[in-house]
């Protein structure tokens, strides 16, 4: 089984689907993160870093750094496709992306590499953001657009033409990180045992949300629920590997990894496309695929819940 995960920046692979690619990867499965950018532009988010002068004059470095011990938390393999940050632009009006930047690249250039590695790789099956990038981060828009674009010409041999031997992976997913289901059935569970809840804020953004603007996050259904509770702790692992983006006492850890067990013990995806049939819901991201020397849907119940 050989997993592709396509992920905008250093860090999001360990706060977008971690635990399923920890969970497979110990399970012998080979899984692969794709960095599309060195995260040039990122924030420094951990105000303990803000003292760290590596973090200032060598960003992209520190960066480098982080991810290497992320990868080795998740016990993954990784590739940078080399591309620039583009920054998280604000303002109104919002300014203009970076010259030469990510999100600025034509379509087919910014594609191509992930296209050689999907040929060298061979994927079974795509792990992808959706169309509003999991949330509307220019490079995660971008991620999405050439993941998709991998998933429609890596198999094409008329396409891409000196990127490899094509190759067409079987399934396609979009990650569901911030599933409002998830949100809503923790912030519920903690406020019936009277404990405060970290989620109280964000739950507030999402209904404050206009209908027809961009969506915060997906709106997408979930269709792939993976059972990886067992893996929460080197997930969290891996997320502090991003010292200088996350701060340990933020709010991806105000909930013990016992509670979220508890109530929400799942890593969530959407079924995008598949060349193979499987019955929804899935549990499992093999479901359908037909490996050799084992049955299909092996990856059932990979936290061993």
């Amino acid at each position: 089984m050989r997993i592709l995960a396509v992920h905008a920046h250093p860090d999001d692979e360990s706060s977008k689907g971690a635990a399923t690619m920890a969970a497979y990867a110990r399970r012998g499965a080979r899984v692969m993160v794709v960095s599309c950018t060195g995260g040039e532009r990122g924030s420094i988010l951990n105000p303990a870093v803000e003292e760290n002068p590596r973090a200032h004059w060598d960003l992209p470095g520190l960066r480098r750094r982080e991810m290497a011990n992320a990868q080795a938390a998740l016990g993954v393999e990784h590739r940078w496709l080399g591309f620039m940050d583009s920054g998280l632009p604000e303002g109104d009006p919002l300014p203009p992306l970076p010259w030469g930047c990510f999100a600025t690249t034509p379509l087919e250039r910014a594609a191509a590499p992930l296209i050689r590695v999907v040929r060298e790789f061979r994927p079974h099956v795509l792990l992808a953001y959706d169309e509003n990038g999991g949330y509307p981060h220019p490079d995660h828009i971008m991620a999405h657009k050439v993941a998709t674009e991998a998933w429609e010409a890596s198999g094409d041999p008329r396409r891409y033409l000196g990127e490899g031997t094509p190759w067409e992976p079987s399934k396609l997913y979009y990650d569901m990180a911030f599933n409002t289901d998830r949100f809503l059935a923790l912030h519920h569970a903690l406020e019936e045992r009277g404990m405060d809840s970290p989620y109280a804020e964000f739950m507030a953004r999402l209904a404050e949300s206009e209908p027809e603007g961009a969506p915060p996050v997906s709106r997408h259904e979930t269709t792939t629920q993976i059972p990886c509770g067992d893996y929460f702790e080197v997930r969290d692992a891996a997320l502090k590997s991003h010292t200088s983006q996350v701060d340990p006492t933020g709010f991806f850890f105000a909930v013990s990894t016992d509670f979220q067990r508890e109530i929400w013990p799942y890593e969530d995806y959407v079924l995008a496309a598949s060349r193979v049939e499987s019955a929804l819901p899935e549990h499992s991201l093999d479901a359908g695929i037909d490996l050799p020397g084992t049955a299909s849907g092996a990856g059932e119940g990979v936290s061993g819940q």
